[in-house]
C-alpha cells in the first residue's frame, strides 16, 4: 500500500494521479484529505492484514501535523518508509523538518509533484520501494537455506549472504516448506544445513569457501580468482570500507589488484543498518548498500576478489610479498595493504558464549531483525554502531534496551543518534550497566544485568553486542610492528621509541601508511591511531594508492 495525506484537494489529486499512473498496477494507492481519515485508513489496513510500504504526509494540517501522523503510522507499520510532503515555496518547513529527521520521526522529505511526470518526486518513491521490497518482497531468490530454527551455523550463512546482497530464503527443517524442499532434492534432515543455489545445486553442510566457489561457478562476476592467477601488483587483505576504497583506486589507476577476505565485502560497516553521516548520502545509506556499490565499482575497474579465504601468513620473497591463505594457496604481490579491520570484543561470559548465533550476536546482525518481531531485545554498546542497530531493531522488536557500561552516550556516539534513541518510544537506555550472565534452553531467553544499585534478571529474546575493538593481526609476522593492543604501527609511529623497537631497515623513512615491513601498508581500523569512522577508513584506503605508486617507482 502507498498512503498519502494532504488537505489541499488540488495537490492531493496530483499526488494520487502520479502514484496511480506509475505504481497503480503493483500497489494499492490510498489518498486522504485529513489526518482523521488517514488514521482510519491505516487502522483499516492493519486490521485487514495489509502492509504499507510508503507513507507520505503534508506537515501543515489541522488537528495533527504530518510529523505526528507519520509517527503514529510508524507504530502501526514499523517498516514503512515515511516522508514529509514539502511545497518548494514553504519557508516555514525547515525547523520542523530538521527536528523530525533528527528524532527519527521521518525518513526524509519529498517535494510535492508540480508537473507530470515529476521524476524528482518519483526518484524518492522508487528508492523507498526498492529498499522495502528488498526485505519484504524479494522477487528473485538465489539461495534457499534449510536448517534448524535456532542454529548458530544457519545464522552465519544467512548473515554471510545477506551482507553479500544475495536474495535468500530460510526455511526451518521441520516446517512444511522445509520438508518439501528437502524431499524434492533427496536430502535428509539429519544432516543440516542444506543450501540450494539457484535451484540448480544442493550443498549439504557446506563451508563458506564451498558455497562461495559454487556460487562463483554459476555467476562468475569476478568472485574468486582462477587457479592460474597467483601474482598481482597489489594484494588487499580485507574488504571493508578501507580495503574496498584502496581496491577501487588501485584498480582504476592500472594496478592489477586482488582483494582477499575471510567472509565477504563490507566488513564491520556492512552490518550497519543505516549510516546517516556519510558524505553524499543525505538520506543515509545502509552498510550493505555502500559496500555492494563499492564492490561493483571495483569489479568494473577489473579488480579480482577471493572471498571466504583468510590470510594466515605474510613473508617477503625476493622483491615480492607472499601471502598464504587458509586453503593453503599462496598469492604474491609487489605491494600489500592490510585492511582487516576489527571485530567486536567478546563479553567473556561462558553461559552466553554457548548461545552465540542462537540469540547472542556479535555485531548488528541486520539479518536477524525481522525475527525479533514483538520480542524484547538488548543492544550492548555505546558507539555509533550500537545506536544504529538499536534504531533498526526498534522497527521490529516490542522493546529495545541499550546497555552501556559508561555514564553517558555523548562521549562515544554522534549527537544525531543520541537524539534519535532518546526520542524513540520503545527504546530504553540503561547507563552504568553490565551484562554478567544469561541463559536459555537452546536459545537466549534471559539476561542478568548489574548496575550500581542492583542485579536483575530480565527476559530477552536476543542480544546484539557491539563493544570494543580487537584487530585481526595475529597472523602477521614479527616484522610488522604493532602496539600493545595489536594495532599496526605505520609512518612515524614505526620509529617512535615509546613503541619499543625500531625494525625499520631502509635509509628513507617509512611512508605515511607504511608499516615496519617495507611495501606493506595498513589502512582503516586495524591501524594504530586510526579514527573509527567509515569516512576515515575510505579516505585512508584511497590515499594509500599514491603512496604505493611511489613505493613501486
Amino acid at each position: 500500500m502507498l498512503v498519502a495525506i494532504d488537505d489541499d484537494p488540488d495537490v492531493l489529486a496530483r499526488i494520487e494521479q502520479e502514484l496511480l499512473k506509475r505504481y497503480g498496477e503493483d500497489y494499492r494507492v490510498v489518498c486522504e484529505s485529513s489526518v482523521e481519515a488517514g488514521m482510519e485508513a491505516l487502522r483499516r489496513l492493519k486490521a485487514a492484514g495489509d502492509e504499507v510500504a510508503v507513507a507520505l504526509a503534508d506537515q501543515w494540517m489541522p488537528g495533527m501535523n504530518g510529523t505526528e501522523f507519520l509517527s503514529r503510522a510508524h507504530q502501526l507499520f514499523p517498516t514503512a518508509r515515511r516522508a514529509l510532503l514539502v511545497a518548494p515555496e514553504d519557508t516555514t518547513i525547515r525547523e520542523p523538518l530538521l527536528q523530525a529527521t533528527a528524532l527519527g520521526q521521518v525518513d526524509f522529505y519529498v517535494s510535492k509533484p508540480w508537473r507530470s511526470p515529476d521524476e524528482s518526486f518519483h526518484r524518492l518513491i522508487t528508492e523507498f520501494l526498492d529498499e522495502w521490497t528488498m526485505v519484504h518482497r524479494p522477487g528473485f531468490v538465489a539461495l534457499r537455506l534449510i536448517g534448524e530454527r535456532w542454529s548458530g551455523r544457519s545464522h552465519e550463512i544467512r548473515d554471510l549472504w545477506a551482507r553479500s546482497r544475495v536474495p535468500l530464503e530460510f526455511h526451518a527443517a521441520d516446517s512444511e516448506e522445509g520438508k518439501t524442499i528437502l524431499a524434492r532434492w533427496g536430502k535428509s534432515p539429519d544432516r543440516l544445513p542444506v543450501v540450494i543455489l539457484f535451484d540448480r545445486l544442493a550443498l549439504v553442510d557446506p563451508s563458506n569457501a564451498e558455497m562461495v566457489d559454487a556460487f562463483a561457478k554459476i555467476v562468475p562476476f569476478g568472485v574468486n580468482i582462477t587457479r592460474e592467477e597467483r601474482t598481482f601488483d597489489l594484494v588487499v587483505v580485507g574488504a571493508g570500507p578501507a580495503g574496498l576504497a584502496a581496491t577501487v583506486y588501485g584498480a582504476s589507476e592500472g594496478l592489477d589488484t586482488l582483494v582477499v577476505d575471510k567472509e565477504t565485502f563490507g566488513g564491520q560497516a556492512g552490518t550497519s543498518s543505516l549510516i546517516r553521516n556519510y558524505l553524499g548520502f543525505a538520506r543515509g545509506v545502509s552498510g550493505q548498500e555502500l559496500a555492494a556499490q563499492a564492490y561493483t565499482q571495483a569489479w568494473l575497474f577489473g579488480a579480482s576478489f577471493n572471498f571466504a579465504r583468510e590470510a594466515t601468513g605474510l613473508r617477503r620473497s625476493g622483491e615480492e610479498l607472499e601471502i598464504t591463505l587458509s586453503d593453503g594457496t599462496e598469492i604474491s604481490g609487489r605491494a600489500v595493504i592490510i585492511a582487516t579491520g576489527v571485530s567486536y570484543r567478546r563479553l567473556g561470559v561462558p553461559s552466553l558464549a554457548a548461545l552465540e548465533g542462537t540469540g547472542v550476536f556479535y555485531g548488528a546482525a541486520v539479518t536477524e531483525a525481522q525475527a525479533t518481531q514483538g520480542e524484547e531485545v538488548f543492544v550492548v554498546g555505546g558507539g555509533n554502531s550500537a545506536g544504529q542497530a538499536a534504531m533498526h531493531l526498534s522497527r521490529y522488536a516490542s522493546r529495545v534496551t541499550v546497555v552501556v557500561r559508561g555514564s553517558s552516550l555523548s562521549s562515544s556516539m554522534s549527537e544525531y543518534l543520541v537524539h534519535e534513541l532518546e526520542a524513540t518510544e520503545n527504546i530504553e537506555i540503561r547507563l552504568n550497566t553490565s551484562v554478567i550472565d544469561g541463559g536459555g534452553e537452546g536459545r537466549l531467553e534471559r539476561l542478568v544485568l548489574q548496575d550500581s544499585r542492583r542485579t536483575q534478571t530480565v527476559p530477552a529474546a536476543a542480544m546484539f553486542v557491539l563493544i570494543g575493538a580487537e584487530p585481526h593481526t595475529d597472523w602477521l609476522p614479527d616484522e610488522v610492528s604493532r602496539d600493545e593492543k595489536g594495532f599496526i604501527l605505520t609512518g612515524q609511529d614505526v620509529l617512535h621509541p615509546e613503541h619499543g623497537s625500531r625494525r625499520w631497515s631502509l635509509q628513507r623513512p617509512p611512508m605515511l601508511l607504511e608499516t615496519s615491513m617495507p611495501g606493506v601498508f595498513a589502512t582503516g581500523d586495524v591501524r594504530h591511531g586510526s579514527v573509527k569512522r567509515v569516512a576515515s577508513a575510505v579516505g585512508e584506503g584511497s590515499i594509500a594508492i599514491p603512496l604505493i605508486h611511489g613505493y613501486l617507482n
